[in-house]
């Protein structure tokens, strides 16, 4: 079953956040991952929620998801996002 990862993402440092979105898709693309939503708009309508940023990954597990996330190839950019933005994120099942 599928794995995904939802982020709300919160940059407050633009130059720092774009050298990680230089790094990241090939980390993705490495552990089977694919962005389904990276930016855009969103449309709040229940519960105020209103993301800045959302992005949101597939990978085949979720397991392959949390080897992704921890991994050494995605290290580098995660040290750098978490200078770059403050981030709300969760990996979850799909069906």
């Amino acid at each position: 079953m599928a794995g995904y990862v939802i982020a709300e993402v919160d940059v407050h440092d633009a130059a720092l956040f774009e050298e990680y979105r230089k790094m990241v898709p090939a980390t993705i693309a490495q552990y089977g991952g694919r962005y389904l939503v990276r930016g855009g708009a969103t449309d709040s309508k229940e519960g105020g929620w209103t993301p800045r940023r959302l992005v949101m990954l597939e990978f085949p597990s979720a397991d392959q998801a949390r080897r992704w996330y921890h991994s050494p190839e995605y290290a580098p950019a995660l040290a750098l996002r978490l200078k770059a933005a403050t981030t709300r994120m969760v990996i979850v099942e799909g069906i």
